[in-house]
């Protein structure tokens, strides 16, 4: 395990913070580097050697990359290496087990499973370390010579574990400069705080009603069904979200500006939109790594529905070595080539509330879907959800009156409305600037005095994206 969060906060980002602004600015990016080897091998001592390898072969591919640019064959043979060792690493340690039980079904084998454990956020660094050599190959950004830097790109503590997908294109400037205003560190403090009391006081209240509900194995009520995926549909954004506003204010603490990774995902009228919205820096990586290399939508439609059906199964195997991941990831393949090929004309011609009913529909099924690693749970549980148990049942109605009131917050949570309506009071009460201040201030520390209660208080606190 990594620090657990009272650690993190009260003991090491203090000491970290203090540190990062004592150093002199050459020796910054050396301390993160530091401090971040450090982050990571407090969970995975063992692991942190093979981050250490990624960082110095992607590192070495670079400069051979740039040094061979004029040798078109010879690049592309490099770069195709660098690409294999990445992902060889990637699919060694979180697809092994997945592959050999899949040959044990299929053969009536009994190969034994070799049993590594997942180095948190493989997947995210992973992606990181190849986009700069990706880069570095097409000449969108130069190559980086200091390897202290470059170590420092790709184990950045703030987003290492759980992204947003930081592209070396996004930090190459403020790798070699970049400054902190008064202004820059609060709004990071208190972009930090808000995803810290996403996580805390919303993922994880709503995250035990569907540990409670998925425990029954799929066999429930209609309402009991529908409430344990409207609660995993909130606590997978409210848990992911605030992970990505707690690496975003980090990274603002500390002079980098991270892309944003959500857009109010639940607002979307489509599921093209909802693309759009959600884990955007995922999707952006996709798009310009995979769905434009192989053709995008320049070479017809039947290529084009192909490349989006490659895309679509890597996109759902990349979260998880599951079926279900994969199921997911088509499942969405399906609907965004039908909203592609027709459904998006039909839908511009419906009112709003219409389209962002079907959106809502698709995403709530949709996560069923990705959350029901056992795969013989799924079917039930769908079933279930669509009248195999009867409507109601003894202890749905309970579940439900005790958890209205935190729904109701977790669906005004999830849209602009907070936003809209604190810029509205303000504008009302004529606030200053100094007065605004003071208020956000207070807000802050109040929540985070908040977060700090229940995290001291509460053992159920998952962070359902170490596991990606």
């Amino acid at each position: 395990m990594v620090f657990s969060d009272s650690v993190f906060i009260c003991v090491f980002l203090p000491i970290v913070l203090a540190g990062y602004y004592i150093c002199p600015k050459r020796l910054r990016n050396s301390f993160l580097l530091l401090v971040s080897l450090v982050f990571y091998a407090w969970g995975e001592p063992k692991y942190v050697f093979l981050m250490m390898f990624s960082i110095a072969i992607n590192y070495a591919f670079g400069l051979l990359l740039d040094r061979n640019r004029k040798n078109v064959r010879l690049s592309k043979a490099l770069l195709a290496l660098s690409v294999v060792i990445d992902i060889g690493l990637l699919c060694v340690f979180k697809y092994t087990d997945f592959v050999i039980t899949n040959l044990n079904r299929a053969f009536n084998a009994d190969i034994g499973l070799v049993n590594l454990a997942l180095p948190i956020g493989i997947s995210f660094y992973t992606f990181q370390a190849m986009s700069y050599t990706i880069d570095v190959y097409r000449d969108d950004v130069k190559v980086q010579r200091n390897i202290l830097d470059f170590g420092m790109y790709i184990t950045m503590f703030p987003q290492l574990i759980a992204g947003p997908i930081v592209r070396y294109s996004d930090v190459e400037a403020q790798l070699k400069e970049r400054s902190v205003s008064a202004e820059d560190f609060a709004s990071g403090i208190c972009r930090f705080v808000v995803g810290l009391g996403k996580k805390v006081l919303l993922a994880n209240q709503i995250g035990a009603l569907w540990d409670q509900i998925y425990a029954l194995g799929g066999e429930t009520s209609v309402l009991m069904a529908w409430l344990g995926a409207i609660a995993y549909t909130f606590q997978i954004y409210f848990d992911f979200s605030g992970y990505s506003d707690m690496a975003i204010g980090l990274g603002r603490i500390f002079g980098f500006k991270f892309p944003e990774n959500f857009r109010y995902p639940y607002e979307s009228k489509s599921i093209t939109e909802f693309w759009r919205r959600w884990h955007i820096t995922l999707s952006t990586w996709f798009k310009e790594y995979l769905y434009i290399p192989l053709g995008g939508n320049r070479k017809g439609m039947a290529r084009q529905i192909l490349n989006l059906l490659i895309v679509w199964a890597l996109t759902g195997f990349w979260h998880g070595a599951g079926w279900n991941f994969v199921m997911w990831g088509l499942y969405y393949f399906l609907f965004l080539v039908l909203e592609k090929l027709f459904m998006l004309k039909v839908l511009d011609k419906l009112p709003a509330f219409v389209r962002h009913i079907y959106a809502l529909f698709i995403i709530v099924i949709g996560w069923v879907i990705f959350a029901c690693d056992d795969t013989s749970v799924l079917l039930p549980y769908l079933g279930s959800m669509f009248g195999a148990n009867g409507l109601t049942g003894g202890l749905d109605l309970y579940l439900l009156t005790t958890r209205a009131a935190l729904l109701v917050i977790l669906c005004i949570a999830s849209t602009q409305l907070p936003k809209r309506l604190t810029a509205f009071v303000g504008r009302k009460l004529c606030v200053g600037e100094e007065s605004a201040f003071c208020i956000k201030a207070a807000a802050t520390i109040l929540l985070l005095a908040l977060c700090m209660m229940f995290l001291v208080v509460d053992s159920y606190n998952p962070f359902l994206y170490f596991r990606f």
